[in-house]
């Protein structure tokens, strides 16, 4: 039995391998790829102010400022752009709507060892913060550059009825985050007559994938509504699905999915950058919509298609003369979690925008607890060893806070293993007791368990250590998913920790080597080795065989940060299964019941005695 398992199980392995092989090799190529975004900013200082001339900003001329000039044109030709700075980004503004082109970060590379930072809205839809569908002052409206200084610049349009006046300032204020962009847009009456105003439709940016290899997964469009969170995927744009297939829905993708809400923040995203607006005063809806990268691009390759969003407000009409102004903060930059998760900045709940519990087994295994108690561990850890290690220094954290833990933990695995020891010792005889109560399954329930609490064994105390270990390192998992943190650095021969560390491609399969997980497996079945097997069922045995070799494969592509924590950690259970594989044997006071005690040399069947 143990032998047809054992063959089964090898052949499950080897039909893994032959069909990662077999996809590698005869998959659908995908397309060559395609500029997502324009020539990088390859300057990482601020940009000298504007050489035309421009009037300092005046309070009098944002809302109830003199009579308006004549009515804005449509925006036609090559925009004119201006350009405001800080320590961390260049927020470049359009005349085109009066909104923002876009943002290059000063303090991320677009593509690691070469010039030029990473910009967000860089393939665009709309201009971010744009209004969208509102006569005379939306994305196709000439703008009027009203002032400008190296930190703020103000816009205005005009309209038959409106002035709107646009305001962007970078200065720091209290409550204000260095990627913080704050922005009013103020609607001034300028008729005899009450007005009732159209709802005001503000563009929250467009979301790419980060490079050609990048299929989107975490895209999305999403908003807090002040309980909950809610997020929009680009898969779900993309139509499809069972519905579809079976014939009960349309399957061509929807042009929108639209939600009525109370939104206190809306953002787009991809993997590690965001977008998120929040406003003074709660929106009412968000829309979301994909976004075709580049027109040549072939409508079936899903890499080339982004997401848009767009943060919706109800405006309240105006007497004659009146003005009133919608101010949000805009967050442009890295999902970092220390700056985002910092309450006396962002107050609704921003943080969410991490996605640490996204998936199914990210809830069941309490990802939304665990991925930021790692995250804030190892942010503490890495703050320690920069200084010593800089180029290094988010390895080390991992390492460092994988250490940390199963010291923690030292003595409930110890007490766990040593209870799996006591455990396998017991098996002979618990077979024995198979034998001789087969035809009674009541009485050999109770004899089990009689002899379990006689010889204080916990029949499962030997997967405590397992169970601890899953839900760190699923919180590992969302963590270097969503974190910034680990983009682009560092350790040992890994170039990118949040990313696989392939050093070599072999020819005609296109197969990466990944040495990371590779190390990983290693451990694992040197660890399975090593443990005893707290199991006489040969098809158990056999599957905790197997298992490290599924899993491998399963992490083969995973980031090298997750390998690294896996490995670390099997290293240090190695060590510490050594040690308590050279204790002194358990002295188990055995009492089986009066079923035929095992042989001396071990395991063997036991023929229950005959009846008279």
């Amino acid at each position: 039995m143990d032998k047809k398992n054992t063959t089964i199980g090898v052949l499950l392995l080897v039909a893994a391998v032959v069909s990662m092989i077999l996809s590698a090799k005869y998959a659908p190529k995908p397309a060559a790829p395609l500029p997502l975004t324009p020539a990088p900013v390859e300057s990482t200082a601020t940009p000298a102010a504007d050489t035309t001339p421009v009037a300092a900003p005046d309070a009098t001329t944002t809302a109830t400022g003199p009579a308006a000039g004549p009515v804005s044109t449509p925006a036609l030709g090559l925009a004119e752009t201006v350009t405001l700075a800080n320590d961390v980004m260049i927020v470049t503004l359009t005349n085109h709507g009066g909104a923002i082109e876009h943002i290059a970060l000063k303090q991320h590379l677009a593509i690691q060892g070469q010039p030029g930072l990473y910009t967000l809205n860089a393939v665009r839809a709309a201009p971010a913060l744009s209004l969208t569908d509102f006569p005379g002052a939306d994305r196709h409206t000439t703008y009027t550059l009203v002032s400008k200084t190296d930190t703020e610049a103000v816009y205005r349009a005009t309209t038959p009825t409106l002035e709107i006046t646009r305001r962007y300032s970078l200065a720091q204020e209290a409550g204000r985050d260095d990627y913080h962009v704050r922005h009013e847009t103020t609607f001034r009456n300028i008729t005899d007559a009450a007005q009732v105003l159209p709802k005001a439709v503000f563009n929250l940016g467009t979301a790419t994938p980060l490079n050609a290899a990048d299929y989107g997964m975490y895209l999305n469009t999403g908003y807090g509504d002040g309980e909950d969170t809610h997020f929009i995927a680009r898969s779900d744009l993309e139509g499809g699905g069972l519905l579809s297939w079976i014939g009960m829905k349309d399957g061509s993708p929807p042009a929108f999915i639209e939600r009525p809400s109370a939104i206190t923040w809306a953002t787009v995203k991809n993997q590690f950058f965001c977008m998120i607006l929040t406003p003074d005063q709660p929106g009412s809806g968000v829309r979301a919509e994909r976004v075709k990268l580049d027109p040549r691009a072939p409508a079936d390759d899903k890499r080339l298609y982004g997401v848009t969003g767009y943060a919706e407000f109800e405006l309240k009409p105006l007497a004659a003369g009146a003005a009133s102004t919608l101010g949000a903060d805009y967050y442009a930059g890295p999902k970092e979690y220390k700056r985002l998760g910092n309450g006396d900045i962002f107050k609704h709940g921003e943080e969410k925008v991490m996605q640490f519990d996204s998936f199914f087994f990210n809830k069941i295994f309490l990802s939304g607890f665990f991925a930021p108690l790692l995250l804030t561990i190892m942010n503490w850890v890495h703050s320690l060893v920069a200084h010593v290690s800089p180029e290094w220094a988010w390895g080390w954290a991992i390492v460092i806070t994988t250490l940390t833990l199963k010291i923690v933990f030292l003595p409930l695995t110890l007490a766990a293993s040593k209870s799996a020891k006591r455990m396998a010792k017991l098996q002979p005889h618990m077979q024995a007791l198979r034998e001789k109560y087969k035809d009674n399954p009541q009485k050999m329930q109770a004899e089990t368990l009689r002899i379990f609490k006689e010889n204080k064994v916990n029949p499962v105390g030997g997967c405590i250590p397992i169970l601890i270990t899953i839900p760190f390192f699923v919180g590992f998992f969302a963590m270097l998913q969503s974190a910034s943190d680990l983009r682009f650095a560092g350790f040992l021969w890994v170039t990118d920790l949040s990313a696989a560390d392939t050093v070599w491609r072999i020819p005609g399969l296109d197969l990466p080597l990944n040495i990371m997980p590779l190390l990983m497996g290693a451990t694992m079945i040197f660890q399975m080795k090593l443990t005893p097997t707290p199991t006489a069922d040969p098809a158990q045995q056999t599957m905790f065989k197997i298992m490290p070799w599924i899993f491998t494969l399963f992490c083969y592509t995973f980031a090298a940060g997750l390998a690294l924590y896996s490995t670390i950690n099997g290293l240090f259970t190695i060590g510490q299964q050594m040690i308590i594989n050279r204790m002194p044997e358990p002295d188990l006071p055995i009492n089986n019941g009066g079923a035929a005690k095992p042989a001396a040399g071990g395991l063997k069947n036991v023929t229950p005695k005959k009846k008279k």
